[in-house]
């Protein structure tokens, strides 16, 4: 196969393909190959460890060797299986001749007929997805999101005290504090994380269609579902779905992928805003020798990262939702839709690493533009007015609002000169107007 990144069909093999590396392991078809391979060594060691009765005399000092078959597994080892699934055109059979294959070598070919004993080729698929998936947000990206959440707590606390004019529709609002702006975010991503973290990772273990035909027609006395939950739990790490049809229904993987998308919504709506602050100049960004912001317009730094993180972000989400509705649909005990569409799963978490990476170094090429801050809030001494009115209310003044809605909903200008007239002519104690006067645009910020 060509594997010059230049001709790869997606940006995340290609253009980005730095960015996504650490998800091969997990998410390409080597990977999957290598943990249909685990999984069909590790039950092969269950049945052993059973004992099932042809099985008893097995050597146990072998399955260290075994276990090398998915432990050491190579890109010759995965073409090899490819191969053979061209003249099998099927990949789960392709996996078990390579085992049987290898136990041929091994000088075990007395206990061949019992690798992939009793299953179909979901009982495998839909352990070694799920298996894949989880170490895969284990090792990749969860790491990468507390990366994320570091710098923004990092904010957090270096711009706690940085005074802020709030908008809300787009128009000057209450002041608030920077770093409490960005704490929201925070706030939001640690709660959906502890959502994901409730989330079972499901998986299916049951024979052609969950009942365990096969396996009880051959050994009616042993306890099939105690033996598949054991051997999912226990070796795999695994939730054990019983009963399934002949497929998961993957309703936990869907509630996973509703997860992620939510927060890399949370993280869109992070972009947006910063980017927009980048528009209004209260960030400046960090430039760096030899780039270029635009091809006709030499003076631009733009925001693109924040852009690039927003684009993959919605990519990622549109295929998220595709997931997340379509599998736990299947029709009667099973069809074919899930099997392809399950290949895709590395495809959002690709986009979604490189955009966690790309609205990280956005933020580390923030510059704080304090006196853009400063000049906003002096321009907008009308924001003042809903405390003068809120302790003129306190002092049970007639009409407060109706009061403050007259001095400030004009077209002329309001400063602080022209609310410091307004409270002398208020008819409240002096002590009143002495708190009034002291409440500016940037020390109303509140809690």
């Amino acid at each position: 196969m060509n594997t010059n990144a230049l001709q790869a069909i997606s940006p995340i093999d290609g253009r980005y393909a730095s960015k996504t590396a650490s998800l091969i392991p997990f998410f390409s078809e080597e990977a999957l190959i290598r943990y249909r391979v685990q999984v069909e060594v590790e039950y092969f060691i269950a049945l052993v460890e059973l004992p099932l009765p042809q099985l008893k005399d097995f050597d146990k000092s072998l399955f260290s060797e075994l276990r090398d078959l998915y432990l050491n597994f190579s890109i010759a080892d995965a073409q090899q299986i490819k191969d053979t699934e061209a003249i099998t055109n099927h990949d789960v059979k392709a996996v078990e001749y390579f085992i049987k294959e290898k136990f041929d070598g091994l000088n075990l070919v007395q206990y061949k007929e019992f690798i992939h004993f009793g299953l179909t080729s979901q009982d495998i698929n839909n352990t070694a997805i799920p298996l894949s998936l989880k170490e895969a947000m284990n090792d990749v990206y969860v790491p990468m999101l507390f990366k994320l959440l570091d710098k923004l707590k990092e904010l957090v606390t270096e711009w706690a005290d940085i005074p802020m004019l709030a908008r809300t529709h787009g128009q000057p609002a209450s002041p608030t504090r920077l770093g409490k702006e960005i704490e929201v975010f925070v706030v939001r991503i640690n709660e959906q994380f502890e959502l994901l973290n409730d989330i079972k990772s499901a998986a299916k273990f049951g024979g052609a269609t969950g009942n365990f035909n096969a396996h009880k027609v051959a050994y009616p006395n042993i306890d099939w579902r105690g033996f598949a939950a054991k051997f999912v739990q226990g070796k795999l790490g695994l939730h054990h779905s019983f009963p399934t049809t002949q497929i998961e229904h993957y309703d936990h993987m869907a509630a996973l992928f509703d997860t992620l998308k939510r927060i890399n919504t949370i993280i869109l709506d992070l972009d947006r805003d910063i980017w927009t602050y980048v528009s209004m100049d209260y960030f400046k960004q960090k430039i760096k020798a030899g780039e270029v912001g635009s091809s006709a317009m030499p003076h631009k730094v733009n925001p693109i990262d924040f852009e690039n993180s927003e684009g993959n972000l919605g990519i990622a989400n549109a295929i998220f939702e595709h997931l997340s509705s379509k599998l736990p649909v299947s029709r009667l005990q099973r069809d074919l839709t899930d099997s392809t569409v399950l290949r895709n799963i590395g495809v959002p978490i690709g986009h979604t690493i490189i955009a966690f990476q790309s609205t990280l170094k956005g933020l580390n090429k923030l510059l704080l533009n304090e006196s853009k801050f400063a000049e906003d809030l002096e321009n907008n001494w009308a924001v003042v007015a809903e405390a003068i009115q809120t302790i003129l209310r306190r002092e049970a003044y007639p009409n407060a609002y109706e009061a403050l809605k007259g001095l400030t909903r004009t077209n002329e200008k309001i400063n602080q000169k022209s609310i410091g007239d307004f409270i002398e002519t208020l008819e409240v104690s002096e002590a009143v107007k002495k708190e009034m006067r002291a409440i500016t645009p940037s020390n109303y910020t509140g809690i």
